[in-house]
């Protein structure tokens, strides 16, 4: 999966495990940490790794086609949007078991939402395996997956920032219609009254990821007039 001619992105390296690894494995690793004293304790410890201090949601992540982190829990959410959009080979992530079978989620489940939709959107999703707790030290209170992510090819292309705007309004509250969603969003009545009936009465989370692409897709259009 990695060779020495990879640029692979690592984001919270905490005290270094995976970076070690992945320095063994990959031509360059670049590791995002947020801590400084951690940062510090692994700035120089790998030669082919460079250390990059800061948020990993605030820094410019260096673009690399391969990324594989055991991202911090407490932003998997937010990370995973911001690196979905991006030009990738590959991602392989570790995350709560509870937050990869959202991502599996199919329409219509209780589980599917707005990253459900992402992760169809850009990418094709597997679980690779369950990482029981006893796998770390200490002991985290939840079991762990481990999730493989491919660039889709076959997706439906639109603007990205119009299609994470789009998903913000569908899924700002669960059970609204599409049309009552999208018209909150303060988008065109035009565009909304365009759209075909059976989709304007639907809810959000009962549409697949190329219908939400497609409404997406006639927002810009809109937008591009």
């Amino acid at each position: 999966m990695l060779s020495p001619k990879d640029s692979v992105l690592e984001i919270g390296p905490g005290t270094g495990n995976l970076t070690s690894a992945l320095s063994a494995r990959a031509g360059r690793v670049y590791a995002v940490e947020v801590d400084p004293e951690l940062a510090g304790g692994l700035a120089g410890r790998f030669p082919n790794v460079e250390m990059i201090s800061g948020d990993a949601l605030r820094v410019e992540l260096p673009n690399t086609g391969k990324v594989v982190s055991n991202l911090p829990y407490q932003i998997s959410s937010r990370i995973l949007l911001q690196l979905l959009p991006r030009k990738f080979e590959l991602m392989v992530l570790m995350f709560q078991l509870e937050f990869a079978k959202r991502l599996l989620a199919g329409p219509g489940s209780k589980r599917y939402g707005r990253l459900a939709v992402h992760a169809a959107h850009f990418s094709s999703a597997t679980l690779l395996e369950t990482v029981p707790r006893t796998a770390f030290s200490p002991q985290p209170r939840i079991t762990s997956a481990v999730m493989l992510f491919r660039p889709r090819t076959n997706r439906v292309m639109v603007d990205d920032g119009t299609f994470n705007r789009v998903t913000g309004h569908l899924f700002s509250g669960r059970r609204k219609k599409v049309k009552n969603s999208l018209l909150a969003g303060r988008v065109n009545p035009m565009v909304v009254a365009s759209l075909d009936r059976e989709v304007q009465d639907a809810r959000p989370e009962d549409l697949t990821a190329d219908q939400i692409a497609r409404i997406a897709l006639r927002v810009a259009e809109e937008r591009s007039l």
